[in-house]
C-alpha cells in the first residue's frame, strides 16, 4: 500500500522531506497511474518551493502542501484566466485532484531552455531581445482581464501597507548598507499615496519575471523568449511591479536593455522620469521578494551610489 502524505506544521520541516525525493516520489508515481498517466522514468526538479517533476517529455506534476494551498489556487486560476490569450507559451492544465489534502496539477511540460541554465552565456544582442519580449509579455498579461484573480488576498492597498510598514526593518536585516537604509522613509514618504491608490482596475501580477520562471528557444534570429512557467504567487495591483524582477536581476543598469525592457512593456526612453524611477526605486524595496542587498547585478553598485537617488540612476539610466 502507497504511503500517505504528512502533515506539516512548518516549511522547514517540508523542505527537508522534500529535498529526500525516495519519501514522497512513490506518491507521485501512485498519482500519476491513477490517471492513467505513464510515470516510467520521472525527473525531479529539486529547486522551487513545491512537489515537481515531470512525468515525461510532455507532462508535469506539481503537488502543493496544504499550508500552500494557496499557490494551488493561484496557479490554477492563473493559468485559466492566461489560456490562449498569449502570444508566448504557458502550460495548460490537464488534470487536477488532491490526495491526503495536498492539492496537485497535472500540467503540460513546454519546451524550451531554462532561462537561468543560458542567460548568463547570451550574446548582448540577444539579452537585448529576450528583455523586449518580456517587457511585451508583462504588458499582454496585464492587458488580460483579471476575473476572479482580483479577489485573491492580500488586496493591493492591503500589500502595501503591510511593505510599507516593515520595509526598513526588513532591508536592515537583509544586509542593506546604512546609506540606503538612510533614505528609506523619505523615499516611502513621497511616493506611498501614490503608491497604495491604483490609477485604475488592478492587473494581473506574477512579481517573478526573471531566468528561472521562463524558457527560450533558440532559431535564426537568436535567442527569444519561448514560454512562461510557475503562477503560485499571483496577485493583482499596479504594473510598474512586475517590471523590478528583470530590472535588478537582468537588466544591469545598461541603457540599451533597460531601454529594450521598457519598451517591450510600452515606455519610452521619455517615460522613463525622476517621478517614474523614484516609484520603481519604492516598489523595488517594497516588492514581495525584493533584497537589493543580493539581486541587484551592478557590478560595484553598492560603491558606485552613494544614496537611493544615486542608486536608481544606477539602475534605470535615461
Amino acid at each position: 500500500m502507497t504511503a500517505s502524505l504528512p502533515a506539516f506544521t512548518n516549511y522547514e520541516a517540508f523542505r527537508t522531506w522534500r529535498a529526500d525525493p525516495a519519501q514522497w516520489l512513490p506518491i507521485a508515481r501512485d498519482i500519476a497511474h491513477a490517471h492513467g498517466l505513464t510515470c516510467a522514468a520521472p525527473h525531479v526538479f529539486s529547486t522551487g518551493t513545491n512537489l515537481v517533476l515531470a512525468l515525461d517529455e510532455k507532462l508535469i506534476l506539481k503537488i502543493f502542501p496544504p499550508f500552500l494551498r494557496g499557490q494551488f489556487n493561484s496557479e490554477r486560476s492563473t493559468l485559466a484566466q492566461l489560456h490562449g490569450r498569449l502570444r508566448v507559451a504557458i502550460p495548460e492544465i490537464v488534470v487536477e485532484g488532491e490526495r491526503d489534502g495536498w492539492p496537485y496539477l497535472v500540467i503540460t511540460r513546454l519546451s524550451g531552455v531554462l532561462g537561468a541554465e543560458v542567460w548568463p552565456s547570451l550574446p548582448e544582442q540577444d539579452k537585448e531581445c529576450v528583455l523586449a519580449g518580456i517587457g511585451e509579455t508583462i504588458a499582454d498579461v496585464q492587458r488580460v482581464p483579471a476575473g476572479a484573480l482580483a479577489h485573491i488576498e492580500p488586496s493591493w492597498d492591503v500589500f502595501m501597507r503591510g511593505q510599507i510598514e516593515g520595509c526598513r526593518a526588513r532591508h536592515k536585516r537583509l544586509g542593506l548598507l546604512q546609506k540606503f537604509l538612510d533614505g528609506v522613509d523619505e523615499l516611502l514618504r513621497d511616493t506611498a499615496a501614490t503608491l497604495i491608490t491604483l490609477d485604475g482596475p488592478p492587473v494581473i501580477l506574477t512579481g517573478e519575471y526573471i531566468p528561472e520562471n521562463f524558457l527560450l528557444s533558440h532559431g535564426a534570429s537568436g535567442w527569444q523568449l519561448a514560454g512562461l512557467i510557475d503562477f503560485g504567487d499571483v496577485m493583482t495591483g499596479r504594473g510598474e511591479y512586475d517590471l523590478l524582477g528583470p530590472s535588478a536581476i537582468m537588466t544591469g543598469g545598461m541603457p540599451r536593455r533597460v531601454r529594450s525592457l521598457f519598451e517591450g512593456f510600452g515606455y519610452s526612453a521619455a517615460d522613463i522620469t525622476p517621478d517614474l524611477k523614484r516609484r520603481l526605486m519604492a516598489l523595488m524595496l517594497l516588492h514581495r521578494f525584493g533584497n537589493p542587498a543580493r539581486q541587484i547585478c551592478i557590478e560595484g553598485w553598492q560603491q558606485k551610489a552613494g544614496n537611493l537617488d544615486e542608486l536608481q540612476d544606477l539602475l534605470w539610466p535615461v
